[in-house]
């Protein structure tokens, strides 16, 4: 069975087209249709069903598609063990949504440089998703903070930035006390499901605070633009991150010690592809060598 063909039949699948599958592959339709009807008769079942201009799997192409795309990653696991794929391959990536607007594009701008025959396939979650998934193998390696529990020895981590906690708040109130503010100004809250949201959450329960809460939520480029907006305050980690840039908002430091957040990169020592998460890591830590960190008001 040839594994282009699987190939075929998968695209063909999450495209819902033989024509954008073929497009994908630099191939013909003509020629995609034949190697699904090859895969067909080996397997002799049929696969694809047309319903209008698309095409949809049928029950035997259903229980073929995780099973296809088991086997392929398998395939590609295997090529890069054994060192036959040096200038290709691919790479699954998960990421917290912080690094998606913060250190992510530069990463992955350098990553590419050096390794440029790379597919690198991306997924978004939190923290503890994104631990379970590299610990199951779905993912290769995970932009995440560091979890909440010692790491089991089959784990590395590559520590990138520790991010303290900042105030938020307008412009105008850089020269505020951060406390007062936190009294007496409506509270912005980082969805305390989060690492940084239980991170603030500490903060204010050791600074004796009760906030006066209005939002609550998970996106900390939306807080700094509720903050520009005059709409409150917010506890958030230090990110690096130029979308912040066009708000008009001050970083104020916080006078009581907070524990900083810390960001890095996790991944199993024992992976098939530790050549490429080698490249991927370098790419991170030089990347969090130049950028700069934002520098809070006192």
């Amino acid at each position: 069975m040839e594994t282009a063909y699987l190939q075929s039949f998968l695209l063909a699948v999450e495209s819902g087209s033989m024509s954008e599958a073929a497009r994908r592959l630099d191939l013909t339709p003509a020629a995609v249709a034949q190697q699904i009807r090859t895969l067909e008769r080996e397997l002799g079942a049929p696969l694809l069903a047309r319903a209008g201009r698309t095409v949809q799997p049928t029950e035997a192409g259903h229980q073929l598609v995780q099973r296809a795309r088991n086997l392929l990653r398998e395939v590609n696991d295997i090529k890069a063990l054994l060192g036959s794929d040096t200038a290709g391959g691919e790479l699954l990536v998960g990421t917290i949504n912080t690094a998606i607007h913060s250190l992510l594009p530069d990463i992955l701008a350098r990553f590419v440089k050096t390794h440029p025959g790379v597919k690198v396939f991306l997924q978004s979650g939190t923290t503890a998703t994104l631990y379970k998934a590299v610990q199951q193998g779905d993912l290769d390696a995970a932009v995440c903070l560091y979890p909440p529990y010692v790491l089991a020895k089959t784990f590395d981590w590559s520590l990138l930035r520790e991010e303290p906690l900042v105030l938020l708040a307008p412009s105008r109130l850089a020269r505020r006390d951060p406390h007062e503010l936190l009294r007496t100004s409506p509270l912005i809250r980082y969805d305390r499901n989060l690492g940084g949201g239980k991170q603030a959450d500490r903060y204010l329960r050791a600074a004796g605070i009760v906030p006066q809460e209005r939002f609550e939520l998970s996106s900390l480029l939306a807080i700094a633009m509720m903050v520009d907006r005059g709409l409150g305050v917010s506890l958030v980690p230090d990110i690096a991150s130029p979308l912040l840039d066009g708000q008009r908002v001050a970083k104020i430091a916080l006078p009581l010690p907070s524990e900083p957040r810390r960001f890095g990169v996790l991944w199993q020592r024992a992976s098939p592809r530790l050549r490429l998460i080698q490249g991927f890591v370098d790419s991170a830590r030089r990347v969090a060598e130049v950028k700069p960190r934002g520098t809070a008001h006192k």
